[in-house]
């Protein structure tokens, strides 16, 4: 029933490719100093992958509800009555849209915002003007290979910077939507005869707030 609430995207696997762009810092012990064409250049390849910031952003904004999601969708597969059941996911299904609606452009513009000092830093200091230029021609080069090695530690601090940054604007929305769908499906559960028992009405109140952990 989780399949109802939350639909899994492709954000992880597009989030991977980010790990082509940063790795490139494997490829030379390049001068610190950067010219004004490298810097060009730099700020071109980073437009490249843009896309793929942003898929690292929607992976993250998925992630941040994902327990939650699925602690919902046992509530409403196990406690809420059948006849309900399509009703209800229909609208917590909505919260969670409006809650992308929401997360996803926020964490969108801030790891596009960041990715110029934190990979473009990287790749100025690293790469030479002549390797950025062979990676924008042609990112299936030999040098492709070496331009990974650096891809865990660039994407986790990408990725740190990222939640640090965001997370007093995230978290209150992340509450929203949690009041917001156990309301839903606290609602839908006192319809049932067995709501009224105190087993039932405890493990609606305990299931949401477990995804807090």
């Amino acid at each position: 029933m989780t399949q109802h609430l939350m639909k899994h995207h492709s954000w992880l696997t597009r989030a991977a490719l980010i790990a082509a762009l940063v790795g490139a810092a494997g490829l030379s012990q390049a001068q610190s100093t950067s010219s004004p064409a490298k810097k060009e250049l730099t700020q071109k390849l980073l437009r490249m992958q843009q896309s793929d910031f942003e898929g690292l952003a929607g992976a993250l904004a998925e992630q941040s509800v994902a327990q939650f999601g699925q602690q919902a969708g046992a509530v409403l597969q196990n406690r809420v009555p059948a006849e309900q059941r399509e009703v209800v996911a229909k609208e917590i299904q909505a919260e969670f849209r409006k809650f992308g609606a929401d997360v996803n452009p926020l964490l969108r513009d801030r790891v596009v915002k960041l990715a110029p000092s934190v990979v473009g830093t990287v790749l100025e200091a690293k790469l030479s003007e002549d390797e950025i230029k062979q990676l924008i021609s042609a990112l299936e080069s030999p040098g492709f290979r070496k331009f990974q090695q650096l891809t865990p530690e660039i994407q986790r601090t990408l990725r740190e910077k990222l939640v640090a940054d965001t997370k007093t604007l995230v978290e209150p929305r992340i509450k929203a939507l949690e009041q917001a769908v156990t309301a839903k499906l606290n609602k839908a559960m006192q319809a049932a005869p067995s709501a009224s028992t105190p087993n039932a009405a405890s493990a609606a109140k305990a299931a949401p707030s477990s995804a807090k952990k």
